[in-house]
């Protein structure tokens, strides 16, 4: 796929977004008893960096509900194989990520997307995991962070995996329960460059919060 500047989102999509958002917060209550912690925790202005933890597939939609704001997706690029549909995600705000290797697009559109003001979504776990323990995160989200000197908004999330196990192809009803972490703000001089040593704490404090919120989830 050709991959295009990231663009600011129009008025037009944001007002879809935000109804998309109302009638999937609506819909989840009853269907998933869609429960979320924590949105006192959040910035209202300004951009940051979501870091969640990804159990299913579901868990794009569920953070999408979860915060009331508008935000930017990072998607694997298989979705743009329909064109559609990769247009209207595009369209939305998304951008896509080749998790086969490096990708400096996607980052620079994650940079992107913080420069213009926006909440950018990053699953620091690259894709989807099994099992209880959150491990080998990736730096991008610290890097972002780090870098454009925004917090990190970890997030734990329960029960998506009953929602949508790995292989289903239907969404089940279950009990799924979003809490949402103080943001974590890097610990770097206000400019110059960041050191990687400083990269690398900051992704230790975000798989430690990560952690702990998904383990919270869970137990609720």
């Amino acid at each position: 796929m050709t991959r295009r500047e990231l663009r600011p989102l129009s008025a037009p999509a944001r007002a879809v977004y935000r109804t998309l958002r109302g009638a999937g917060v609506a819909v989840a209550r009853v269907y998933w008893r869609l429960d979320v912690e924590g949105v006192d925790r959040l910035p209202t202005t300004g951009p940051f960096v979501i870091a969640p933890v990804h159990r299913s597939y579901v868990d794009f939609f569920i953070v999408a509900l979860a915060f009331p704001r508008c935000l930017r997706f990072m998607v694997k690029n298989s979705i743009w194989k329909s064109r559609g549909f990769g247009s209207f995600v595009e369209w939305m705000g998304s951008f896509p990520v080749d998790r086969d290797r490096p990708d400096r697009d996607a980052l620079r559109a994650c940079e992107q997307a913080v420069a213009m003001g926006d909440p950018v979504v990053m699953f620091p776990e690259g894709q989807r995991r099994d099992g209880d323990s959150v491990v080998d995160l990736f730096d991008g989200p610290a890097w972002v962070a780090c870098r454009h000197r925004v917090p990190v908004v970890p997030v734990g999330i329960g029960g998506s995996q009953r929602a949508m196990p790995r292989g289903a192809k239907f969404v089940f009803p279950a009990r799924v329960t979003v809490v949402l972490g103080e943001p974590i703000y890097p610990d770097v001089d206000t400019s110059g460059r960041v050191p990687r040593r400083k990269v690398a704490e900051m992704t230790d404090r975000v798989q430690a919060e990560v952690q702990r919120l998904y383990d919270q989830a869970r137990a609720a």
